[in-house]
């Protein structure tokens, strides 16, 4: 009925979607290990201890999970990205800043503290 009732809607879909399309650019599919592309594939955990996980909106373990907050920067041939991560056990989140690098046909994903995850390989689909 209204027709300016659409383009807020619209403006909005854009403003909420604006950081996970940043986020989206930094990794062009999924890559993990075994059990985190079977994880990726299934959506359910085969109850492995470990699994690594890496999507466009972040980075998922067996006992943690890492959003990407905003837009990531090129800084050699690695990106640094904000994330927000969750960890088991704990209610409140931890910001960090990770630095995903290509790596053998894949990702590494490190954390600021020296801990890093990978060679993620690309996982099948």
């Amino acid at each position: 009925m209204r027709a300016g009732r659409p383009l807020p809607a619209l403006l909005l879909g854009i403003v909420l979607a604006g950081p996970a399309g940043a986020a989206a650019d930094i990794v062009d599919g999924s890559y993990g290990d075994q059990e985190g592309c079977r994880y990726a594939e299934t959506g359910e955990s085969s109850g492995a201890d470990f699994f690594f996980l890496l999507r466009k909106d972040g980075v998922t373990t067996a006992a943690s999970h890492c959003e990407f907050k905003g837009e990531g920067r090129k800084v050699g041939g690695a990106t640094v990205v904000p994330a927000e991560c969750h960890e088991e056990g704990s209610d409140e989140p931890t910001s960090h800043e990770l630095t995903l690098t290509p790596d053998s046909g894949g990702y590494t994903v490190s954390f600021p503290d020296g801990t890093r995850w990978g060679p993620l390989m690309r996982c099948k689909s």
